[in-house]
């Protein structure tokens, strides 16, 4: 694949085993609304027009299901402007499978967005955003302050330290990177031996300064029976809106 130099790559995280929801399967494959979860994410990057390609990383149980997946996507955004969607298999844990998805890119791709698959709210604004923060400072990190006072508590529960609410956000993704940055904090986390829970964390820890930027309070993570419901809702609402 040929890309013009400061092309945008998008990592969907999908390669989930669904066993917070106690599914036995992919939660991402889970109906919402008539398609799959993953497939309201990957339309709303590939509708876009901000992107110009996809990276999925899935599970390779889920190939099958995953290549339908895809195929109903080009068919439904057929025009010149659809990125590209590549599939790569996962690793390990996220970690490991976003470093895949990394390695997957192709040249010329100078922005690299990272999404959870399990996020079906993103929308074009956000991914907007997303882009032109990782343009403007290098890394960057959707997020939200958080609307809950945070307690610290020791290993029996004894609460020993309260936070000052102002400071807090909870992180969301898309987080978003020039590619060289990403890159070097994958590399350096491995030969140091550390493992992390988000990408933002992996360019911290490299030593680079990463800058938050406002999400969606709507932009919601699926990891439980309730949130598939408040997700159903939530579209049925955007629908009757229409």
């Amino acid at each position: 694949m040929h890309l013009s130099h400061s092309a945008v790559g998008a990592i969907l995280v999908a390669a989930g085993k669904g066993s917070r929801m106690g599914l036995g399967y992919n939660k991402v494959l889970l109906p919402l609304c008539g398609k799959p979860v993953i497939q309201w994410t990957l339309e709303a990057f590939a509708g876009s027009g901000l992107v110009d390609v996809l990276v999925l990383v899935i599970s390779p149980e889920d190939e099958g299901a995953m290549a339908d997946i895809c195929h109903s996507v080009r068919r439904n955004f057929p025009s010149e402007k659809t990125p590209e969607i590549l599939t790569v298999f996962g690793g390990a844990d996220r970690q490991d499978s976003v470093y895949n998805g990394l390695c997957a890119l192709p040249q010329g791709v100078d922005v690299v967005l990272v999404h959870d698959g399990a996020r079906p709210f993103v929308d074009g604004a956000l991914i907007e955003r997303s882009i032109d923060n990782a343009r403007a400072w290098g890394a960057a990190c959707a997020g939200m302050p958080v609307k809950d006072t945070i307690k610290v508590v020791d290993e029996n529960r004894v609460i020993t330290q309260t936070p000052d609410r102002a400071r807090l956000w909870s992180a969301q993704t898309p987080q978003a990177f020039r590619r060289e940055i990403v890159t070097d904090s994958y590399h350096k986390a491995y030969r140091e031996g550390i493992r992390g829970t988000d990408d933002a964390g992996l360019v911290e820890a490299a030593g680079y300064r990463v800058t938050m930027f406002e999400g969606s309070y709507g932009n919601i993570k699926l990891t439980s029976a309730e949130d598939l419901l408040f997700a159903e809702r939530l579209l049925r609402e955007k629908k009757s809106q229409t």
